[in-house]
Protein backbone atom coordinates (compact mmCIF):
# COMPACT_ATOMS: atom_id res chain seq x y z
CA UNK A 1 0.00 0.00 0.00
CA UNK A 2 1.15 3.16 -1.03
CA UNK A 3 2.45 5.65 1.49
CA UNK A 4 1.57 9.38 2.31
CA UNK A 5 4.23 11.91 1.70
CA UNK A 6 4.71 13.94 4.71
CA UNK A 7 3.29 17.27 3.92
CA UNK A 8 5.51 20.13 2.38
CA UNK A 9 6.25 21.75 5.83
CA UNK A 10 7.18 18.43 7.40
CA UNK A 11 9.28 16.57 4.26
CA UNK A 12 12.44 16.24 5.92
CA UNK A 13 14.11 15.69 1.70
CA UNK A 14 12.44 19.56 1.46
CA UNK A 15 13.49 20.27 5.18
CA UNK A 16 16.83 19.61 4.20
CA UNK A 17 17.00 21.07 0.74
CA UNK A 18 15.98 24.04 2.46
CA UNK A 19 19.16 24.77 3.93
CA UNK A 20 21.13 24.99 0.26
CA UNK A 21 18.55 27.26 -1.14
CA UNK A 22 15.45 28.84 -0.99
CA UNK A 23 12.88 26.38 -2.67
CA UNK A 24 9.88 27.57 -4.69
CA UNK A 25 6.22 25.84 -4.23
CA UNK A 26 6.64 24.35 -7.47
CA UNK A 27 9.93 22.82 -6.68
CA UNK A 28 8.40 21.89 -3.26
CA UNK A 29 6.07 19.71 -5.54
CA UNK A 30 8.40 18.39 -7.52
CA UNK A 31 9.94 16.85 -4.26
CA UNK A 32 6.82 15.68 -2.92
CA UNK A 33 6.19 13.48 -6.23
CA UNK A 34 9.37 12.07 -6.18
CA UNK A 35 8.62 11.30 -2.51
CA UNK A 36 5.78 9.96 -3.57
CA UNK A 37 7.47 7.33 -6.13
CA UNK A 38 6.99 3.76 -6.22
CA UNK A 39 7.41 2.87 -2.37
CA UNK A 40 9.22 -0.25 -1.05
CA UNK A 41 9.74 -1.76 2.71
CA UNK A 42 12.66 -3.44 4.59
CA UNK A 43 12.71 -5.11 7.98
CA UNK A 44 15.32 -4.25 10.04
CA UNK A 45 19.04 -6.12 9.18
CA UNK A 46 17.59 -6.67 5.84
CA UNK A 47 20.22 -5.66 2.77
CA UNK A 48 18.37 -3.11 0.50
CA UNK A 49 21.36 -3.99 -2.08
CA UNK A 50 23.70 -5.86 -2.01
CA UNK A 51 27.28 -5.55 -3.59
CA UNK A 52 28.21 -6.33 -6.98
CA UNK A 53 23.82 -5.97 -7.59
CA UNK A 54 23.15 -2.97 -10.72
CA UNK A 55 21.60 -0.27 -8.92
CA UNK A 56 18.54 1.00 -11.15
CA UNK A 57 16.93 3.76 -9.10
CA UNK A 58 17.47 6.11 -6.45
CA UNK A 59 16.45 5.12 -3.02
CA UNK A 60 15.02 7.77 -0.82
CA UNK A 61 14.56 6.81 2.92
CA UNK A 62 11.25 8.11 3.57
CA UNK A 63 11.41 6.69 7.15
CA UNK A 64 13.81 4.66 9.49
CA UNK A 65 17.76 4.50 9.27
CA UNK A 66 19.43 2.29 7.35
CA UNK A 67 23.55 2.19 6.66
CA UNK A 68 26.23 2.15 3.76
CA UNK A 69 28.20 -0.91 4.80
CA UNK A 70 31.53 -2.75 3.63
CA UNK A 71 32.39 -6.07 4.91
CA UNK A 72 35.78 -8.59 4.73
CA UNK A 73 35.00 -12.31 4.02
CA UNK A 74 35.74 -13.41 7.42
CA UNK A 75 32.67 -11.20 8.81
CA UNK A 76 34.10 -8.40 9.53
CA UNK A 77 32.16 -5.02 9.07
CA UNK A 78 32.55 -1.31 8.58
CA UNK A 79 29.85 1.14 8.38
CA UNK A 80 30.60 4.03 6.28
CA UNK A 81 27.44 6.25 6.22
CA UNK A 82 24.10 6.75 8.10
CA UNK A 83 20.71 7.14 5.95
CA UNK A 84 18.54 9.22 7.96
CA UNK A 85 15.06 9.91 7.09
CA UNK A 86 15.15 12.73 3.86
CA UNK A 87 18.48 11.12 2.48
CA UNK A 88 18.92 9.72 -0.57
CA UNK A 89 21.06 6.43 -1.15
CA UNK A 90 23.34 7.71 -3.65
CA UNK A 91 22.70 9.46 -6.50
CA UNK A 92 25.41 8.71 -8.48
CA UNK A 93 23.28 5.03 -8.86
CA UNK A 94 23.06 5.73 -12.92
CA UNK A 95 26.84 5.60 -13.66
CA UNK A 96 27.38 2.64 -11.60
CA UNK A 97 27.59 -0.51 -13.38
CA UNK A 98 27.59 -2.67 -10.06
CA UNK A 99 27.37 -1.81 -6.45
CA UNK A 100 31.00 -1.55 -5.27
CA UNK A 101 28.89 -1.49 -1.28
CA UNK A 102 25.79 -2.74 0.39
CA UNK A 103 22.71 -0.77 1.36
CA UNK A 104 21.26 -2.46 4.75
CA UNK A 105 17.99 -1.24 6.98
CA UNK A 106 18.92 -1.00 10.37
CA UNK A 107 15.32 -0.47 11.39
CA UNK A 108 12.14 -0.92 9.37
CA UNK A 109 12.53 0.70 6.44
CA UNK A 110 10.27 2.63 4.19
CA UNK A 111 12.24 3.91 0.59
CA UNK A 112 10.66 5.61 -2.41
CA UNK A 113 12.44 4.59 -6.00
CA UNK A 114 12.65 7.27 -7.61
CA UNK A 115 13.63 6.44 -11.83
CA UNK A 116 15.78 7.93 -13.62
CA UNK A 117 13.37 9.51 -15.96
CA UNK A 118 11.19 10.50 -12.71
CA UNK A 119 14.63 12.12 -11.52
CA UNK A 120 15.54 13.53 -14.86
CA UNK A 121 12.46 15.14 -15.53
CA UNK A 122 12.08 16.77 -11.64
CA UNK A 123 15.90 18.32 -11.84
CA UNK A 124 16.06 19.30 -15.38
CA UNK A 125 12.52 21.63 -14.67
CA UNK A 126 13.74 22.50 -11.52
CA UNK A 127 16.90 23.86 -11.80
CA UNK A 128 17.07 25.22 -7.96
CA UNK A 129 16.10 21.81 -7.10
CA UNK A 130 19.51 20.69 -8.78
CA UNK A 131 21.46 23.23 -7.08
CA UNK A 132 20.34 22.22 -3.59
CA UNK A 133 20.93 18.45 -4.71
CA UNK A 134 23.93 19.35 -5.63
CA UNK A 135 24.90 20.92 -1.93
CA UNK A 136 23.46 17.89 -0.41
CA UNK A 137 25.78 15.37 -2.33
CA UNK A 138 28.83 17.43 -1.44
CA UNK A 139 27.68 17.90 2.21
CA UNK A 140 27.76 13.48 2.03
CA UNK A 141 31.06 13.77 1.18
CA UNK A 142 32.17 16.87 3.52
CA UNK A 143 30.41 13.63 6.15
CA UNK A 144 32.83 11.23 4.37
CA UNK A 145 35.80 13.23 5.42
CA UNK A 146 34.88 13.73 8.94
CA UNK A 147 34.34 10.12 9.07
CA UNK A 148 37.84 9.47 8.32
CA UNK A 149 39.57 12.04 11.00
CA UNK A 150 37.29 10.59 13.77
CA UNK A 151 39.16 6.67 12.53
CA UNK A 152 42.59 8.38 12.10
CA UNK A 153 42.58 10.69 14.88
CA UNK A 154 40.01 11.01 17.40
CA UNK A 155 39.71 9.07 20.79
CA UNK A 156 37.31 6.93 21.34
CA UNK A 157 35.42 9.30 23.56
CA UNK A 158 35.60 11.88 20.76
CA UNK A 159 34.15 9.25 17.75
CA UNK A 160 31.27 8.25 19.93
CA UNK A 161 30.36 11.96 21.01
CA UNK A 162 31.08 13.49 17.51
CA UNK A 163 28.74 10.87 15.86
CA UNK A 164 25.98 11.60 18.21
CA UNK A 165 26.08 15.49 17.56
CA UNK A 166 26.27 14.63 13.81
CA UNK A 167 23.49 12.44 14.01
CA UNK A 168 21.55 14.57 16.44
CA UNK A 169 21.71 18.41 13.91
CA UNK A 170 21.07 15.90 10.90
CA UNK A 171 17.53 14.83 12.19
CA UNK A 172 16.97 18.54 13.78
CA UNK A 173 17.92 19.56 10.05
CA UNK A 174 15.59 17.43 8.74
CA UNK A 175 12.65 17.95 11.28
CA UNK A 176 13.27 15.06 12.93
CA UNK A 177 13.95 16.33 16.55
CA UNK A 178 11.95 17.50 19.31
CA UNK A 179 13.67 19.69 21.37
CA UNK A 180 16.81 18.51 22.92
CA UNK A 181 15.59 14.59 21.99
CA UNK A 182 15.65 12.27 18.59
CA UNK A 183 15.25 9.30 17.71
CA UNK A 184 18.04 7.41 18.49
CA UNK A 185 17.96 3.39 17.35
CA UNK A 186 21.32 1.96 17.09
CA UNK A 187 23.42 -0.77 18.85
CA UNK A 188 26.34 -0.79 20.62
CA UNK A 189 27.08 -3.18 17.71
CA UNK A 190 26.47 -1.12 15.30
CA UNK A 191 28.19 1.91 16.65
CA UNK A 192 31.04 -0.18 17.42
CA UNK A 193 31.21 -0.91 13.46
CA UNK A 194 31.26 2.83 12.49
CA UNK A 195 33.49 4.08 15.08
CA UNK A 196 36.01 1.40 14.40
CA UNK A 197 35.91 -0.06 17.89
CA UNK A 198 34.83 -3.34 19.88
CA UNK A 199 31.34 -3.36 21.53
CA UNK A 200 33.37 -3.65 24.69
CA UNK A 201 35.34 -0.52 24.44
CA UNK A 202 31.99 0.74 22.97
CA UNK A 203 30.27 0.14 26.04
CA UNK A 204 32.54 1.59 28.55
CA UNK A 205 33.29 4.87 26.53
CA UNK A 206 28.95 5.42 26.72
CA UNK A 207 29.10 4.17 30.18
CA UNK A 208 31.83 7.77 30.86
CA UNK A 209 29.42 9.81 28.91
CA UNK A 210 27.01 8.91 31.07
CA UNK A 211 28.98 9.45 33.91
CA UNK A 212 29.74 13.53 32.55
CA UNK A 213 26.03 13.31 31.93
CA UNK A 214 26.23 14.62 28.34
CA UNK A 215 23.65 12.47 26.76
CA UNK A 216 21.36 10.02 27.86
CA UNK A 217 19.54 7.53 25.86
CA UNK A 218 16.40 5.12 26.67
CA UNK A 219 13.88 3.70 25.18
CA UNK A 220 15.24 4.21 21.67
CA UNK A 221 15.25 8.23 22.15
CA UNK A 222 18.48 10.46 22.96
CA UNK A 223 18.50 13.24 24.93
CA UNK A 224 21.34 15.86 25.37
CA UNK A 225 20.45 18.27 28.01
CA UNK A 226 23.51 20.42 26.43
CA UNK A 227 24.30 20.05 23.02
CA UNK A 228 27.33 22.91 23.35
CA UNK A 229 29.01 20.84 26.09
CA UNK A 230 28.78 17.90 23.67
CA UNK A 231 30.21 19.67 21.22
CA UNK A 232 32.93 21.01 23.05
CA UNK A 233 33.82 17.58 24.62
CA UNK A 234 33.75 16.01 21.46
CA UNK A 235 35.98 18.78 19.32
CA UNK A 236 32.69 18.80 16.77
CA UNK A 237 32.68 21.77 14.67
CA UNK A 238 29.46 21.52 12.50
CA UNK A 239 30.96 23.38 9.78
CA UNK A 240 31.03 20.63 7.31
CA UNK A 241 27.45 19.90 7.66
CA UNK A 242 26.79 23.24 6.24
CA UNK A 243 23.22 24.39 7.94
CA UNK A 244 23.60 27.55 8.44
CA UNK A 245 21.64 28.35 5.25
CA UNK A 246 24.93 29.21 3.17
CA UNK A 247 22.71 28.67 0.17
CA UNK A 248 19.89 30.88 1.65
CA UNK A 249 20.53 33.74 0.39
CA UNK A 250 19.77 32.71 -3.32
CA UNK A 251 16.32 34.30 -3.79
CA UNK A 252 14.41 31.67 -5.35
CA UNK A 253 13.95 34.29 -8.33
CA UNK A 254 18.00 34.20 -8.80
CA UNK A 255 19.31 32.91 -12.25
CA UNK A 256 20.39 29.10 -11.56
CA UNK A 257 24.51 28.61 -11.16
CA UNK A 258 24.30 32.55 -10.28
CA UNK A 259 26.40 31.11 -6.88
CA UNK A 260 28.29 27.94 -6.95
CA UNK A 261 28.27 25.71 -3.90
CA UNK A 262 31.06 24.81 -2.08
CA UNK A 263 32.01 22.52 0.40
Amino acid sequence: MPVAPASPSNNPLIRRLDNYARLSAEDRAAVQRLCAEKVQRFAAKDDVIREGEEPRVIRLVVDGWACRYKHLEDGRRQVVGLFLPGDLCDLNVFVLREMDHFVGAITALTLAQITRDAFEEATLAHPRLLQSLWWDSLVTMAIQREWLLNLGSRTAFERITHLLCEIFLRLRAAGRARGQSCEFPLTQAIIADIAGLSTVHVSRTFQAIRDERLVEIRNRVMTIPDIDALMAASLFNPNYLHLSHEGRHLDANDAPGDVAPTV
